[in-house]
């Protein structure tokens, strides 16, 4: 057995305890060993592992720390625990420092401004219906195929303006960057290149057409990153990173945060009759969901200089791995912490969507999806009913549900 097939144990020694374990989140079994590292070393080094060695932050206070400070903790040379391939490099602004992060992340922000989210509000109302319309009533199906891929992956069309009818490309390139052996997938590299260069191809396709586009008309991603210029210079793998980030950033995260809101009212049904008692309670439900899914585990980071962090010596070019899966389990920050609970006192208090500059641009978006869902399921459903276990994403980046067996039950 490899040392990526074995388990951590709570009963291990501490010091040979490894959370990068990407089946131990497949099987959804990380609760115990983090706590024991926010208990007994809430900043932890693991000196070997898969991805090499590298330093853990679990507790909610401390990530945040890391996360807000960028001068002291880099994001060069990506944001997962394990290293790209030296041969295939795609930077982007996600795993950037100042200033350069800073203008390309600008360069992008018009796609997601408060004025450009409202006129998307019955966009995404029109289209939750109709997909929700649509659903096989009183027979299984994989809610996570149907719905949760469906909805995002339509508006990830829609803000790259990206042809309609193979909007699915979109979800295989997602699936493609956040399976690298990086984060604990399998898929070889040869084949990941091979798919992502397509996506570069076809984007680069786009990206000459949106030059002769007015980016005063047109808001959608390319565009503003073909005029504007902190990113119209950029090099073909730089946009491909570019891109990926964009990608991964508005599907795997909200898709599985769709996904997991269901999986949460069934595993406590009390919070889900609260719920059909009082649907007013669906804008703090949503970040609740977002919290108690964490649809990214970690972020990570580089020390630049050596640091002193919470009593322990980290070194120039360590890796800082902030788990917020942990943090968001913190019991000396959030109450109850494993309890989903939709009317929490103080529900936007969560790490999910990170802190400072990094903090995730499209959190806004991700929000209004899944109210605006949630908000037509319960004008169509009595409940949607998880009818079998739940199969989860081998990774120990992307905190994925792969599928969600359920069954719809209509109002009477």
């Amino acid at each position: 057995m490899s040392a990526i097939d074995t388990p951590s144990t709570v009963s291990e020694d501490i010091e040979k305890i490894d959370v990068s374990d990407p089946l131990m989140f497949q099987r959804d079994d990380f609760r115990d060993v983090f706590k024991r590292l926010r208990d007994e070393a809430p900043v932890h080094y693991c000196e070997d592992s898969p991805f090499g060695p590298y330093w853990s932050v679990t507790r909610f206070h401390d990530i945040m720390a890391v996360d807000k400070n960028h001068q002291d903790f880099s994001s060069q040379g990506g944001v997962s625990i394990g290293n790209r391939s030296a041969d295939f490099q795609a930077p982007n602004f996600i795993s950037m420092d100042p200033p350069k992060h800073d203008l390309q992340r600008k360069a992008v922000t018009g796609v997601v401004a408060p004025m450009n989210l409202a006129k998307l509000e019955p966009l995404i109302r029109g289209r939750a219906g109709a997909i929700l319309d649509a659903l096989p009533v009183g027979e299984e199906f994989n809610w996570v195929e149907s719905v949760s891929i469906e909805l995002t992956t339509q508006m990830l069309a829609t803000i790259f303006d990206f042809p309609f009818e193979d909007r699915r490309k979109l979800t295989a390139w997602s699936d493609l960057a956040t399976s690298s052996v990086a984060t604990g997938g399998t898929l070889p590299d040869e084949a990941r290149r091979e798919g992502l260069m397509e996506c570069l191809n076809e984007f680069t396709a786009l990206w000459q057409e949106r030059l002769n586009w007015d980016p005063a008309e047109h808001n959608d991603l390319i565009t503003l990153m073909a005029h504007n210029p902190a990113t119209r210079d950029m090099d073909p793998m730089e946009y491909l990173g570019n891109l990926i980030l964009l990608i991964v950033g508005g599907n795997d995260t909200t898709r599985n945060s769709i996904s997991g809101g269901v999986l949460g009212l069934n595993q406590y049904p009390q919070e889900y009759d609260k719920l059909k008692t009082n649907p007013g309670l669906i804008p703090s439900m949503i970040p609740e969901i977002i919290r108690w899914q964490t649809p990214l585990t970690h972020m990570r980071r580089v020390a630049s200089r050596d640091v002193n962090f919470q009593g322990q010596s980290i070194k120039q070019g360590d890796k800082v791995v902030m788990w917020y899966i942990s943090g968001n389990r913190d019991e000396t920050a959030i109450d109850d912490p494993e309890r989903f609970w939709i009317d929490r006192a103080n529900p936007r208090h969560h790490l999910s969507f990170g802190f400072g500059i990094h903090r995730c641009m499209g959190n806004r978006l991700a929000e209004m999806q899944l109210r605006v869902l949630w908000e037509e399921i319960m004008q169509r459903f009595e409940s949607v009913e998880v009818v079998g276990e739940p199969v989860r994403v081998a990774s120990n980046f992307v905190r994925g549900i792969a599928e969600l067996p359920v069954r719809v039950h209509p109002l009477s």
